[in-house]
C-alpha cells in the first residue's frame, strides 16, 4: 500500500497471527493423527519419499489417542508462539525508518 508516495506495511497483531499459525499447525497435526488412525500414513510417507527418489526410513507407530491429543495441543501452542514471534519481528522490521 502506498500513501503519499511512501510504502507502508500494516502492523500484525501478535495474538491474531499466533492464533492463525497455531490453528494451522494444530489442524495439520490433527490430520496427520487421523491418517495414522486410518492406517494411511505409511502409504502417504512412502509416496512422498518415492516422488523425491528416496526410500522411507521411518516406521509408523501404532495409533495412541493420548499421543494424538498431546501432539495437537503441543504443536498448536508452538505454532501460536512462533506466530506471535513472527508478528513481533515483522512489526519491528517494518517500524524502522
Amino acid at each position: 500500500m502506498t500513501e503519499g508516495g511512501e510504502t507502508f506495511m500494516k502492523k500484525l497483531d501478535a495474538h491474531q497471527t499466533g492464533m492463525a499459525l497455531g490453528v494451522l499447525t494444530g489442524l495439520i497435526h490433527a490430520a496427520w493423527s487421523a491418517l495414522v488412525f486410518l492406517g494411511l500414513s505409511k502409504p502417504l510417507l512412502d509416496f512422498i519419499y518415492g516422488i523425491h527418489f528416496l526410500s522411507n526410513p521411518f516406521i509408523v507407530a501404532k495409533f495412541n489417542f493420548s499421543n494424538a491429543v498431546i501432539l495437537v495441543i503441543f504443536t498448536t501452542a508452538v505454532g501460536y508462539i512462533f506466530g506471535g514471534l513472527f508478528a513481533w519481528i515483522w512489526n519491528w522490521l517494518h517500524g524502522r525508518k
